[in-house]
């Protein structure tokens, strides 16, 4: 049993010993750096402001037993309740209809169809296949030691508590909370790297069923339908879904240092996707601060002596699709190289709890080709198993190498470590990389596992239905090229490259990579501009080029070029701690500063102020002054005005690209950064726009003036929460999405764990940050909103990083696991 020492500071012996495993060498290059030597007997658990834990140990088995018994004090339910997921056994204890969150968004599927899912996967052996694979293809030594010890540390917990004595009331004295196995942590990190392909594919395939033995080829829907509902679909989800932005800045963007980094990962409020924060010390193996996906040993996005990275979510669909032609008086007989094979079925089944408590057999029969599982659906859209059918190739079915990744870059030493460990690993499932060194160097790097499919590929390959996809006329915001391929042909499979890391993968020399001493960064658009003045070339399955940015793309470029050039209005030249965090919670809107005047100019030219839209007359007078008085162009909690904006900006936008609306300057890839600009206030998309917005709120009860604080709002254990920011679509860089928990309004993501670095050319590094829903979902934890409240009120956590800077810690706890 552990024994707990909550609300002591460490006796003075211990924190002395610390302080010198925590000391750099003599002329070593930062303090905090961990000199080579033993770590304490029992891993150590140190916890500062705002329940941050600190963890030490002598070995990667004891690091991982104190992140595996912290995590789980804070967040058991969740955790358990993701357990449960990957085990497919949601439908055995919370029954079939049940809503089940497999992938990137929340409830996206039952718990049947997600049960039935996983269960294939624990039939196929997939996950024991990848863990029985040594080094580099399976967990490297250190990966293996820290997952057994996160078992230990986790069960160990869950042993003190008993599932009846938990805190949280989501899952005390529930069933289904039980000890784990390595295997479910396995399955688990599996989850989150195939979750790029999950939301989008997982009902297709476990829905999909032949059709009758004499299936009679009637007309296929046309390629150009079948795209736009996809790219359509596509675009919404990817609306909806995780983002990010990062900025890296290099010695010609900093003031007072040499590198300085924004991390500002947009991920969902609640569920399994939460981040969790920690710092990991093996003195002399790896000191690590930052956050991760919960219950992954490792830091994911975070900082050490010397290297800060983030990662932003890519424009590389991470799964393709194979076209193949099937007999139609056996449509489970397909074509290939003018032969025919049969597909394979397997019959899967899971346990169901029936209404009266009882338990049953559920099953589907599921089908796959030579390329992967058979889908008939595409992000909802109906992919008709007739003529033809449609199967998957997921490029991360095979991937755990993004556990070897994030235990690399934890060890980095500077940019061109992080690159090579991108590159030899090519774990990343769907993520660029963005980094800043000591030696004031700034990264940007898209090098990951991606579907090899290099422009000639493509062009020999794609049905016609992919070219539309492929290529994308008309662009939508920050959709990824999916791919559909000819099946009938085994040449058009992505092929082998021998300097990859696993078979099917793009050679990582192709994926695109910019090191420069100004800036770089990336907000969700493709590699392409990355740093305006060197634009990046790469293959089209990696994104677009030449083409219109995010207006959140316009804005991070606009951020750091008026920053370094100290033309944004600021005192000096050039990023700190304090210009950084105040620029980000500025939450200023680009949407605002291209359309805001010509919109209230539209408004006050509506005669008489009555538009007709949607069958209703509405008076839009109300709405002009209200526009015109918001001078800020920012979503701040007192900001009037910025609501009614966000609503009609998205209906003005009404799924389209921005570039699409009426301006009177269009696009020109000669100036991406300021093009399209000037808004045509004389078009009735935008006097509609408008109307229907202050239509929508006068509906639901709104003031057209109502302070942002007002209506968006996080809950936490009945108190409301204000929350600055909005979504992407406006170019604020504090993404913030509304939605509703419990059927009631409420925020359900967006800024996750936010931070900032700043390095020097010596002393420790200097860091930031926030975790904006705090560390624990548990309501009864102390932990549970304190760092919503101060994300609400635009504040940072001052980073613990030394173990001098532990050791002061005002209210510093701690918990030693011997």
């Amino acid at each position: 049993m552990a024994r707990r020492r909550h609300g002591t500071r460490l006796p003075v012996a211990v924190l002395a010993a610390l302080a010198v495993i925590g000391a750099p060498a003599a002329g070593g290059a930062a303090a905090g750096t961990a000199a080579a030597g033993r770590g304490p007997e029992a891993p150590t658990i140190r916890y500062t402001e705002y329940g941050i834990p600190h963890i030490i140990a002598s070995d990667w088995a004891g690091l991982g037993t104190g992140y595996g018994y912290a995590a789980a004090k804070d967040n058991i339910c969740t955790l358990a309740d993701t357990y449960l997921t990957v085990d497919a056994r949601r439908s055995r204890y919370l029954g079939p209809d049940g809503r089940a969150s497999p992938g990137q968004f929340q409830n996206t599927t039952t718990n049947l169809n997600s049960d039935l899912y996983f269960q294939r996967l624990k039939d196929d052996r997939v996950v024991e296949r990848l863990v029985a694979q040594p080094a580099p293809d399976g967990p490297e030594p250190e990966v293996r030691e820290a997952i057994r010890g996160y078992v230990e540390g986790y069960n160990r917990y869950l042993a003190e508590t008993g599932a009846a004595g938990l805190s949280d009331p989501a899952c005390r004295g529930a069933a289904w909370v039980r000890p784990i196995t390595e295997l479910d942590v396995y399955r688990h990190a599996h989850a989150e790297i195939i979750m790029g392909s999950t939301d989008a594919l997982l009902d297709g395939q476990v829905d999909a069923a032949p059709p009758g033995a004499r299936a009679t080829a009637g007309p296929a829907p046309s390629p150009a339908r079948t795209a736009a509902k996809i790219r359509d679909a596509m675009a919404v989800s990817r609306q909806q879904s995780m983002g990010s932005n990062a900025l890296a800045v290099g010695s010609q963007g900093v003031s007072g240092g040499t590198g300085m980094l924004l991390a500002n990962p947009h991920f969902p409020w609640q569920g399994k996707n939460r981040m969790w924060q920690s710092q990991l010390t093996i003195p002399g193996e790896v000191n690590v601060s930052g956050a991760s996906l919960l219950g992954l040993p490792a830091v994911n996005i975070g900082h050490n002596e010397n290297v800060a990275w983030s990662h932003t979510v890519a424009t590389v669909a991470p799964f393709g699709l194979f076209d193949v032609q099937v007999d139609p008086l056996n449509p489970t007989r397909y074509l290939v190289d003018g032969a025919w094979e049969q597909m394979t079925s397997q019959r899967v089944e899971v346990d169901v709890r029936q209404a009266d408590g009882t338990l049953a057999k559920a099953g589907r029969t599921l089908w796959s080709t030579r390329y992967g599982p058979v889908t008939t659906s595409l992000q909802g859209v109906p992919l008709p198993w007739v003529v033809s059918a449609h199967a998957v190739r997921d490029v991360n079915r095979d991937n755990l190498r993004a556990l070897n990744t994030w235990f690399g870059l934890n060890r980095a030493t500077d940019v061109h470590d992080v690159v090579a460990t991108l590159e030899t690993t090519q774990g990343v499932p769907f993520f660029n990389t963005v980094a800043a060194d000591r030696a004031g160097n700034a990264l940007y790097a898209d090098i990951q596992a991606v579907p090899n499919i290099t422009d000639a590929h493509a062009a020999s390959c794609l049905t016609e239905t992919g070219k539309l996809l492929f290529h994308q006329a008309p662009r939508l915001p920050n959709v990824p090229p999916i791919s559909i391929l000819d099946g009938k042909r085994g040449a058009c499979d992505w092929p082998d490259d021998p300097d990859a890391a696993a078979p099917g993968l793009l050679d990582p020399r192709a994926q695109p990579r910019l090191i420069r001493p100004d800036f770089a960064g990336n907000a969700n658009d493709s590699p392409w501009l990355a740093n305006p003045d060197q634009p990046l070339a790469y293959p089209r399955v990696m994104g677009d080029t030449s083409a219109p940015r995010s207006l959140r793309t316009q804005e991070l470029v606009l951020t750091a070029r008026n920053r370094i050039d100290g033309t944004d209005g600021l005192p000096g030249r050039g990023f700190t701690p304090g210009t950084m965090g105040q620029l980000l919670f500025a939450d200023h809107s680009r949407a605002a500063d291209l359309a805001l005047d010509a919109t209230v100019t539209a408004c006050r030219n509506v005669p008489l102020g009555l538009v007709l839209v949607d069958g209703s007359l509405v008076d839009v007078r109300e709405a002009c002054p209200i526009l015109a008085g918001w001078k800020s162009h920012a979503y701040t909690t007192d900001s009037r005005g910025s609501w009614l904006f966000a609503h009609y900006w998205a209906r003005l936008l009404d799924g389209q690209g921005v570039e699409q609306l009426p301006w009177r300057v269009p696009f020109d890839p000669k100036d991406p950064v300021h093009t399209p600009n000037s808004l045509d206030s004389g078009s009735s998309a935008v006097r509609d726009a408008l109307a229907r917005a202050v239509l929508a709120l006068r509906k639901a009860g709104i003031a057209l003036d109502a302070p942002l604080s007002s209506v968006q709002t996080v809950t936490r254990g009945g108190e409301r929460i204000p929350v600055h920011g909005t979504i992407g679509e406006l170019g604020v860089l504090n993404v913030i999405t509304p939605g509703q928990v419990g059927g009631k309004a409420d925020v359900v993501f967006g800024s996750s764990f936010v931070q900032q670095v700043r390095f020097t050319a010596d002393g420790p590094p200097e860091a930031y940050s926030v975790l904006t829903y705090s560390q624990s979902a548990d309501p009864t934890s102390p932990h549970h909103a304190d760092q919503t409240r101060l994300f609400s009120a635009g504040r940072w956590v001052t980073g613990r990083f030394t173990e001098e800077q532990i050791a002061a810690a005002p209210q510093l706890t701690t918990t030693v696991l011997d």
